[in-house]
């Protein structure tokens, strides 16, 4: 089901080009050959049903997530902007003894307490001739519901969700975005966005392999790397979050940079319409909106080349279905603001280890509760108006204010602390806190944002820390988090 593809593109155009990265580039039969060494290697490992995988975009994590399946494992992906003590959460409940990463990751990893398998110290090259040498081990049977992937996502209340996919959950998911943008063998792929998001695992590792086409990985993101390899490999598929195409907007040239793209897609973050007009007036390329998230594979909706509304994320794709509800789950007409709930082959299994909060998300049909805010035109269009959650996305990084919060309230100095969005032109949103100190303590911004840094992901560290003497509250206590945006706002 996840595998098929590669074996049949290995058999069908073993030559073909699959993946490259600044330091190799792969054949099909190349990148069959690695994934079976890496396989070879988890099997001889491990006996868990579960690994941790901790790598850079690359055609080494491209052969990784393969392997992995091919072992008949469950694929475990660590976010490696994440600081230790949070890997150290998610390693825990997991319940993993093996984490495959290279050394750059090791001051960061060893801590943890997971064996590590260091991929640039095993000698991986000469493993994989004597691969080509004996042969391919047998390929696994891959049921529908079996699982695949567990996703973290930090909780509303703080601690980390396993989203659980499984490979019809991942498999559907690609089919459906192959039909409806259209991609062929022709498709060149960038990859950049890192595959522990959802959004780039299925669109640039899982779809260019279903449909046999090239994916070109990029360790890190900087614009001009991106645009010099947008030119060099002559790209012609890009998918990206709204800040990454702000910073390329932001770059000086001659606006032939992107001749080559023909599909340029944003998700995992609200696209602006001022970064929409400023990059197709900067390179002449139109930039479709889409929308999915993490529980469901993650995309429901994109806009298309032919069918494009802008200032929405498009209309649903192939087998997902979407309807838009009130808070007391009534069902809405067309144009009318509420839940966006979805239902389909792309929906998740539920959250690992979590069957309560499993409950809140899934209804027993099958419908899952988005926690997002919309509308769905009779035109089938989606538009994404707000968050019903509160969360904030920076950079296309999901941040839950209770986690922030959770963390400040841990420092000896702070007795309360609320945590909101704002708005920012590079990054979407930042986190911004506003905090009361214990009686008779004295606290600053500049140690509050530095103890935040030492036990946060840096993107989840609030860019501004107000202290305050209160806050806005309800007639029964409760902090009101919109009198914040308002004074943010004045």
């Amino acid at each position: 089901m996840l595998l098929e593809p590669l074996f049949d593109a290995s058999r069908r155009t073993p030559d073909k080009l699959a993946v490259t990265d600044p330091t190799r580039a792969l054949t099909y039969k190349q990148l069959t050959a690695l994934a079976a060494t890496m396989r070879n290697i988890l099997r001889e490992s491990t006996d868990c049903p579960r690994v941790g995988l901790m790598l850079p975009s690359s055609a080494a994590n491209m052969g990784m997530f393969f392997a992995t399946w091919w072992a008949g494992k469950t694929a475990v992906p660590l976010n490696f902007l994440a600081p230790t003590p949070e890997l150290a959460t998610i390693v825990e409940d997991a319940e993993i003894d093996l984490l495959v990463t290279i050394d750059h990751f090791a001051d960061q990893v060893e801590p943890l307490p997971v064996r590590k398998l260091y991929l640039d110290k095993i000698g991986l090259k000469r493993r994989v001739i004597g691969t080509m040498i004996k042969g391919l081990p047998e390929q696994p049977t891959w049921n529908a519901d079996d699982l695949a992937l567990i996703l973290y996502t930090s909780g509303t209340i703080g601690k980390p969700k396993g989203v659980c996919l499984s490979a019809d959950n991942l498999r559907s998911n690609a089919d459906a975005c192959i039909e409806h943008i259209g991609m062929t063998p022709e498709f060149e792929f960038l990859g950049v966005i890192p595959t522990f998001h959802v959004f780039g695992l299925t669109t640039t590792l899982i779809c260019p392999a279903v449909c046999g086409a090239t994916v070109h990985f990029l360790p890190r993101f900087q614009p001009l790397t991106v645009l010099e390899t947008i030119q060099k490999r002559k790209i012609n598929t890009l998918l990206l979050i709204a800040s990454m195409y702000r910073a390329l907007i932001r770059t000086k040239g001659d606006g032939d940079e992107m001749k080559t793209v023909t599909h340029a897609v944003a998700g995992g973050e609200p696209l602006p319409s001022d970064t929409r007009e400023s990059f197709e007036k900067r390179f002449g390329v139109s930039l479709l909106e889409g929308y999915g998230l993490t529980e469901t594979s993650p995309v429901v909706s994109v806009n298309q080349l032919d069918h494009c509304k802008h200032g929405t994320a498009g209309r649903l794709l192939p087998g997902v279905e979407a309807r838009i509800a009130d808070a007391e789950n009534q069902i809405l007409p067309a144009g009318t603001e509420g839940e966006i709930q979805v239902r389909g082959r792309c929906v998740m299994q539920g959250y690992y280890r979590q069957p309560e909060e499993s409950a809140k998300a899934l209804t027993p049909d099958g419908w899952l509760h988005t926690g997002d805010a919309g509308t769905l035109d009779d035109e089938g269009f989606l538009s994404i108006t707000g968050r019903i959650k509160e969360m904030i996305i920076v950079g296309g990084e999901n941040v839950y204010p209770r986690e922030v919060e959770d963390v400040l309230t841990r420092h000896e100095g702070v007795g309360e602390a609320a945590v909101i969005g704002i708005p920012d032109a590079s990054r979407g949103e930042v986190v911004a806190a506003f905090v009361v100190p214990e009686e008779g303590v004295e606290v600053n911004e500049i140690a509050l944002r530095e103890y935040c840094r030492k036990n946060l992901a840096g993107y989840k560290v609030p860019r501004t820390v107000t202290i305050e003497p209160d806050l806005p509250r309800s007639p029964t206590g409760k902090i009101l988090k919109r009198k914040l945006k308002e004074r943010v706002r004045a």
